[in-house]
């Protein structure tokens, strides 16, 4: 029962991020404050009371409709405070009560901002790219998601990784886009993906970083090709590459280490 409790509490408080998130992702593109002015409808004003920005139950609450206009409210709102709150529940599952469960909590929480910012914008601000980059090197840093324990020799080592990690993202991603629009005349990939690999290596390390890329190109392969088949979209509109980074990055998050050391057993035997 306490665990269920203790769930529950944890599911909560990352619903509640998400809320804020959902903020971030409505404001950060638009260039306007996250503080002011207070949490308001973007259609008739009105601030919003604490009640109506309950996560999840007050959209539930006020039927999918401002208080006050009676604008539908998009369902986003909600699945993005549930998303939140299911990768936080999980994240908390899997690393305990951890400093790791808090630096993947920050982590998961740029991954969602970026994910849907580049849904809505096609771009993946230089704020959020940067300022996780930063994170990610302080996290390897400070060792959170390793067992060894944290000393001078330690830290030199996991900045380094970081270090090397976040460059060698952007050089790979940096020399793709520059062969790929040479080949073929025209922009292929966004100059915030490769920022966003950056920032994938910092947080993950090279190898890290390498299966998250993998990884988001198969997904972004078949997907992009299973919605051009189903005439969702056409191969004259642009794609986002970047939700498919933060996909790979959230499986490398949680099962990184057990996809490499498979992939090392199967193709290279001897040296595992």
């Amino acid at each position: 029962m306490i665990g269920f409790i203790f769930s529950l509490i944890v599911f909560a408080f990352g619903a509640a991020i998400g809320s804020f998130l959902n903020v971030v992702i409505y404001r950060v593109p638009a260039a306007l404050s996250l503080l002011h002015p207070p949490s308001r409808c973007p259609v008739c004003y009105h601030p919003l009371r604490p009640y109506d920005n309950v996560p999840i139950f007050g959209w539930l609450w006020l039927k999918g409709r401002c208080r006050y206009c009676h604008t539908p409210i998009a369902p986003r709102y909600p699945l993005i405070e549930a998303l939140v709150g299911g990768l936080f529940l999980g994240a908390f599952s899997y690393f305990g009560l951890t400093w790791a469960t808090v630096g993947a909590w920050i982590f998961l929480s740029w991954l969602v901002c970026l994910t849907f910012i580049d849904l809505d914008t096609l771009t993946l601000p230089n704020i959020l790219t940067q300022s996780g980059l930063v994170l990610g090197v302080m996290a390897q840093t400070l060792l959170i998601f390793s067992p060894e324990p944290l000393s001078l020799s330690s830290a030199a080592s996991g900045l380094m990784g970081a270090i090397l990690g976040a460059v060698l993202g952007l050089w790979i991603f940096e020399t793709i886009g520059f062969v790929g629009s040479l080949m073929t005349g025209k922009t292929v990939m966004g100059g915030g993906d490769g920022k966003l690999a950056a920032m994938l290596g910092a947080w993950l390390g090279w190898q890290g970083m390498l299966l998250s890329s993998f990884m988001a190109c198969a997904l972004g392969a078949f997907i992009g090709g299973a919605a051009i088949a189903l005439r969702f979209t056409t191969r004259q509109n642009p794609i986002p590459f970047g939700p498919f980074l933060a996909l790979g990055a959230l499986i490398t998050l949680f099962w990184g280490d057990r996809l490499i050391n498979w992939y090392l057993q199967l193709f290279f035997p001897l040296a595992s």
